[in-house]
């Protein structure tokens, strides 16, 4: 297949204007036939070429493609059958046949473009009519790779000659302004990516690695890669490139990366051809435990199915073109052979690279064993003829059959009812290929039981198969359809796996670990590393309050109020509800409060059954047994404290407790003020005792005690005591008390018990040196300092208390006072009168008694 330099001349072309003709050229085509219409293909029939020394001093001497493709070729020859299927069809375009012209690209984009100048001059056809009127070509099948794609479709674009791709995937050519007569039946890159990162989130795969080819078709891979990845959890651990110009060297660099890297998946968007060279190296330093996830562009490619790869590369996933079927398409394989086409180079190139024989003597320059008829085909190409699962054949299928349908509807068209300009149709005789394309644009049809359409952007349905690389029965790689990806379903539906029938690199029966850090448990959040990529992170327990209930969370969600964290920090659970209850704590303050209160009552009883001794009698009585009473009181409202607190406990506790204490302070003040009064009586001309008899006895203490009703109903007006719960103090707990509502109430009420306490206190003390073997006012002395330690004790006490200590600390001042007062002022009573009744004389208490 020789080439020689071409120089292309092409001017501006529009609808209303006369084309303009490509120069000359002689590259030769592979096949072609005549035709009513024609449509060319262009096809990677060998792998690579030796290029001539371009220095422009000399014309050039010829281009050698070497390295000859079976597969491409079986494409090829797909393109025949579909074309000599059409021609003799009575439905599909009736009385009219269609012409070809198959090129070599040499799978290289400035070979692609030269293949395509021929495929729309041919060889010696500088006078076609193209030059003076409509173009013979009215449309192209190719090309291969998305580099040659992009060169051939710029050619074509002025021309306004559609092209249909086969195996061209790069999403940039999706793009109407660039490419405006590019259409594929292969689905759009931006789909592939898309069902690669599900494929990554579904196996939980989320640090990899990437390799992609130096040209258009890795670059716009990876980007798209990268955008689907964004917010998915899936990093790229590193994104290493294929040089076009092949070095060794490099490729060791790359595997060493590789090899180092805790990515254990590895995604490559590369080309079969370049991938070929980077397994040799791959393969010498005997690199495995690599998790491949081929990219359409490979993952069906025959020449990677030999045993000496399924080490390296058994296990492979990938996204391959959905297969079809192509009705005696084996069967026409078949025919083709060196004796039926004697003087095609290109059956002659095929019969040598699959039986490694010359059908002639003179047919190959290389020193090839002559064919005897009895050759087996090399394992290595046996797949030109494995039709069982054919795909980018069965593309090149399809996109004749576009053609063809397009045709057919252009010439189906009904005067009057056209779809160009003054609703015309297009002239049969000389049809343009912006004509074809219109009806290309809307065609739908079905071939093989399957719906065949183009959207706006020129691509088809997007769907795949998603493919296993299985060890087959004789060690060769078995391609294994284990899942699909259809595009068309709703979003959470698309990608279907098949996970029991997958085999995974090394024959491992588990998914492949791959993770940069471990998942964070339930309990934990992410915790980014500076640094370094999202998927690198620290596990950090959740805060107390918050948790996290999923693998690898980002964040911990806060409890509501009324909850808390567990232990682990996994779930929320109510909080503990603390309040002073009947438990340990509050059943002893309760056996102590009613213990009190029996001691005062006994007390009491033994002062009413000795009511007319002197120590009784001395003493005012009356007031005794009110000072009895009150203090019984004083230890029964400390009950009130325990328990759930409600409004009306709330209430009651406060007013009970400062009315009771009011009341007693104020019988112990009247007792204080008769005894100085009695002992201060003596004195000639004093009359003070005359003021306080008993009914100015009451008085004071009726009116000492309503001052602090007084407070209390006020209080109780305007701020009362409230319950409530206070979830600020300890966060995981639910501290049930009774709110003051007005603190300066509350601060007001124990002020004034404190103030009856200071003057009982002064007064006692003024009178604790009068005569007497039993002076009380000591006694009251005594009990005063007592409860005014206490209470001081108590405001620091309490105000730092917290939870259920508040109202333990107050019952605690309660009592203490309580029994401060019952045991100074009446447990000396008690003794005289239980144990030394000699001593409860008149004489004895006022010490006057005989010696």
């Amino acid at each position: 297949m020789t080439l020689l330099l071409l120089w292309v001349l092409i001017l501006p072309f529009n609808k209303a204007s006369e084309p303009q003709c490509v120069l000359q050229n002689v590259f030769k085509p592979g096949f072609m036939t005549a035709g009513d219409f024609v449509i060319g293909g262009i096809f990677p029939l060998h792998y690579n070429q030796e290029r001539s020394d371009l220095n422009y001093t000399y014309k050039p001497g010829q281009m050698q493609c070497n390295g000859f493709n079976p597969r491409a070729f079986r494409w090829a020859l797909s393109m025949r059958l579909a074309i000599e299927e059409i021609n003799n069809s009575s439905e599909l375009l009736p009385n009219h046949t269609l012409g070809y012209k198959i090129f070599d690209s040499c799978t290289y984009p400035l070979t692609a473009q030269r293949a395509a100048l021929a495929v729309l001059n041919g060889p010696g056809e500088a006078d076609r009519p193209m030059c003076s009127g409509a173009s013979p070509m009215l449309a192209i099948i190719g090309e291969s790779g998305s580099a040659e794609s992009i060169v051939v479709s710029r050619v074509l674009n002025p021309f306004r000659i559609p092209m249909i791709s086969y195996f061209s995937s790069c999403a940039c050519l999706s793009d109407r302004r660039v490419f405006p007569t590019f259409f594929r039946v292969i689905p759009s890159d931006a789909y592939q990516v898309k069902a690669i990162a599900k494929l990554l989130i579904h196996f939980n795969w989320t640090w990899i690695g990437v390799v992609r080819g130096n040209h258009e078709y890795g670059r716009s891979a990876l980007q798209d890669l990268l955008k689907e990845l964004e917010g998915t959890g899936v990093c790229v651990a590193y994104q290493e490139m294929i040089p076009f110009l092949y070095s060794s060297q490099r490729t060791v660099e790359i595997i060493q990366v590789m090899n180092s890297s805790s990515a254990r998946v590895v995604v490559a968007f590369t080309g079969e051809g370049e991938l070929s060279l980077f397994l040799r190296d791959y393969m010498r330093l005997n690199v495995t435990g690599i998790q491949w996830i081929a990219s359409e562009a490979w993952v069906t490619a025959a020449v990677f199915t030999g045993s000496k790869y399924y080490p390296f590369l058994g296990g492979t996933i990938g996204f391959g073109i959905r297969q079809g079927n192509i009705p005696r398409l084996r069967e026409y394989l078949a025919t083709v052979n060196p004796e039926r086409y004697s003087t095609n180079p290109l059956v002659l190139e095929l019969w040598e690279t699959l039986y490694g024989c010359s059908p002639f003597p003179s047919s190959s320059s290389s020193e090839l064993p002559l064919c005897t008829g009895l050759e087996t085909i090399n394992i290595e190409h046996s797949a030109y003829l494995n039709t069982s699962s054919t795909r980018i054949t069965y593309n090149v299928y399809k996109g004749v059959y576009a053609i063809a349908h397009s045709l057919h509807n252009l010439i189906s068209c009904h005067p009057e009812s056209g779809p160009f300009s003054n609703s015309t149709c297009a002239d049969i005789t000389k049809v343009f290929p912006w004509q074809l394309q219109h009806y290309l644009q809307e065609v739908s049809f079905t071939v093989s039981g399957e719906l065949v359409s183009f959207d706006t952007k020129g691509d088809s349905i997007p769907s795949y198969d998603l493919i296993n690389w299985q060890k087959g029965r004789d060690g060769n790689i078995e391609l294994v359809k284990v899942g699909m990806f259809d595009g068309a379903q709703e979003v959470g539906k698309e990608l279907v796996i098949n996970d029991m029938a997958l085999t995974w690199p090394g024959d491992h029966t588990e998914v492949p670990v791959s993770i940069c850090s471990d998942s964070c448990a339930p309990g934990f959040r992410k915790a980014v590393l500076r640094g370094e990529p999202l998927c690198c992170f620290d596990c950090v327990p959740c805060d107390s309050g918050k948790i996290s209930n999923q693998t690898d969370s980002i964040d911990c969600m806060a409890c509501p109020e009324d909850y808390w964290s567990n232990i682990k920090g996994t779930t929320c659970i109510p909080k503990v509800v603390e309040y002073l209850s009947h438990d340990a704590m509050g059943m002893t303050l309760t056996v102590i409060s009613v213990v009190g209160a029996c001691v005062t009552l006994a007390v009491f009883a033994v002062f009413l059954y000795h009511r007319n001794t002197p120590i009784v009698r001395i003493n005012n009585s009356e007031l005794s047994f009110f000072i009895l009473l009150s203090l019984t009181l004083c230890f029964l409202c400390a009950l009130i404290f325990i328990g759930e607190p409600t409004s009306w406990s709330c209430m009651l506790r406060h007013t009970a407790f400062s009315i009771t204490f009011s009341l007693c302070i104020s019988c112990i003040l009247g007792k204080t003020l008769v005894v100085l009064a009695a002992f201060t009586a003596t004195r000639p001309g004093n009359s003070v005792m005359k003021w306080l008899r008993p009914v100015q006895q009451r008085i004071i203490i009726f009116s000492c005690t309503l001052v602090q009703m007084i407070i209390c109903t006020a209080w109780l007006i305007a701020s009362p005591p409230f319950p409530y719960r206070n979830t600020q103090y300890q966060r995981s707990k639910i501290i049930l008390d009774c709110s003051v509502g007005s603190d300066l109430a509350f601060w007001v009420v124990l002020g004034y018990i404190g103030l009856l306490a200071c003057v009982c206190f002064v007064l006692a003390f003024l009178a604790r040196k009068l005569p007497g073997n039993f002076n009380e006012a000591k006694y009251i002395t005594f009990s005063m300092l007592i409860f005014c330690a206490v209470w001081l004790a108590f405001v620091p006490a309490y105000v730092s208390s917290p939870g259920k200590f508040t109202s333990a600390v107050e019952i605690f001042a309660i009592l203490a006072s309580s029994f401060g007062l019952l045991l100074c002022l009446f447990a000396p009573k008690c003794y005289i009168i239980l144990l030394k009744p000699e001593r409860n004389t008149k004489q004895h208490l006022m010490g006057k008694e005989k010696e």
